[in-house]
């Protein structure tokens, strides 16, 4: 696939619009979650109250997503990103209104962040259905694959903008700043014109259900490690942010710093991944191994700058981890229930989201984010010499697949 080759579907206006949207409002996410973690903290000076605002902000996405899934097969995709956005503005432009007080509500926090999480979980499944009717059919791929990059844009150079506004004009500027960005984005829908869509009234459950998939000894395993590794180890803002604020005390600026290195590293290792001529249960045990090895480093430091030279170390080590167990994922599903397969995995990642969020706060709270770092390490490489075991004693490797670019998708 040639450079020009992978930017093609950008050709098309309706993509173009919905591209510079994801972009947009993946940047603005950034002034949010910098602005709500500093201000938590700032108030209540705890790790475990900023896991909270986690816990606000996933829950929904874990209770609503199935539900999600089902409206966006009955309405049009763009209608459902359309309200979103209003919606998410209009939340949001509430939250300023709260942190601008003197002491804010971490009760009115939460409950505004939850709103946000609701509408999220449509928008987030809206966001993936749309591509299709935005693209030709032998464009998809490489549209998906655009997507990806406009979340790691948002997370490379979101935080790093954040952290210089919240420096100059505080969290309530901040607020307003993604207000504005959920507006940018409802503009570019108003010309965003996909295809008509097949809408479906009912939902298939055919072959492949549920109960059938988790028979596999195979598929099973890969689940249970995604769901640990999210529980235990992937809470990264909370950690991150943590040990920059409290454990060095450094400024906004420099949390925004740390997550944007720690996103530089993200994208390499993603390309790291994507370059392996197949992938693996043997992968997927270096992929866990690495991501432990990297977490583990990242806790030894004693100053704040090398914890952020060190910044985009770790996120080499979370970027080939996520990219590899997602590849190995679609490669362990079986053909008629690959959707399945990754809904579960999303709930997975989502779903422990807001438990890891309470548990690495606790920890952080009575140990230090380094002993959150050194946990989330020894639970990566264990589940790396679990998958390593699993192999051998199978003799095997289930999940064989090829690279990204060599898919459909």
């Amino acid at each position: 696939m040639t450079y020009d080759g992978i930017l093609s579907p950008l050709a098309q206006p309706g993509f173009l619009r919905y591209f510079v949207g994801q972009v947009i409002t993946n940047i603005g996410t950034w002034f949010q979650n910098l602005a709500l973690s500093l201000v938590v903290l700032d108030a209540t000076g705890s790790a475990q109250a900023l896991g909270g605002v986690t816990f606000a902000q996933f829950l929904p996405i874990l209770l609503l997503s199935i539900h999600a899934g089902r409206i966006v097969d009955r309405v049009s995709s763009r209608a459902v990103l359309l309200i979103g956005a209003a919606l998410s503005a209009v939340v949001v432009s509430l939250l300023a209104i709260v942190v601008s007080a003197d002491t804010p509500s971490l009760l009115a926090v939460y409950g505004l962040v939850a709103c946000l999480g609701a509408v999220n979980a449509f928008e987030r499944v809206a966001a993936q259905a749309i591509i299709r009717s935005l693209v030709s059919l032998d464009r998809l791929g490489r549209a998906v694959s655009l997507s990806t990059i406009a979340v790691a844009a948002g997370r490379s150079i979101g935080p790093g903008l954040a952290g210089l506004l919240f420096q100059a004009a505080g969290p309530v500027v901040c607020l307003l700043a993604n207000a504005i960005s959920f507006l940018l984005v409802f503009v570019l829908l108003l010309f965003v014109h996909p295809r008509k869509q097949r809408l479906v009234r009912h939902l298939d459950l055919g072959p492949g259900r549920l109960g059938g998939l988790l028979q596999d000894p195979a598929l099973r395993l890969l689940l249970v490690v995604n769901a640990v590794i999210a529980l235990l180890a992937l809470n990264l803002n909370i950690v991150l942010t943590s040990v920059v604020a409290l454990t060095f005390g450094g400024s906004a600026t420099s949390v925004g710093l740390n997550h944007a290195l720690n996103a530089v590293g993200a994208v390499a290792g993603g390309l790291v991944a994507t370059a392996l001529p197949r992938v693996s249960t043997g992968t997927l045990a270096a992929g866990c191994a690495l991501l432990g090895a990297t977490m583990f480093t990242s806790a030894l430091p004693g100053t704040l700058a090398v914890f952020l030279v060190l910044a985009p170390v770790l996120g080499l080590g979370f970027g080939f981890y996520t990219a590899v167990i997602n590849a190995v994922a679609q490669a362990a599903a079986p053909a008629r229930a690959v959707g399945r397969v990754m809904a579960l995995m999303m709930l997975g990642n989502v779903g422990m989201a807001p438990f890891g969020g309470l548990i690495s706060g606790w920890v952080i709270d009575r140990t230090s984010g380094r002993a959150s770092l050194m946990t989330g390490a020894a639970v990566a490489l264990t589940c790396a010499f679990v998958v390593a075991l699993h192999t051998l004693r199978r003799g095997e490797n289930r999940l064989d697949a090829r690279p990204d670019h060599e898919s459909e998708l």
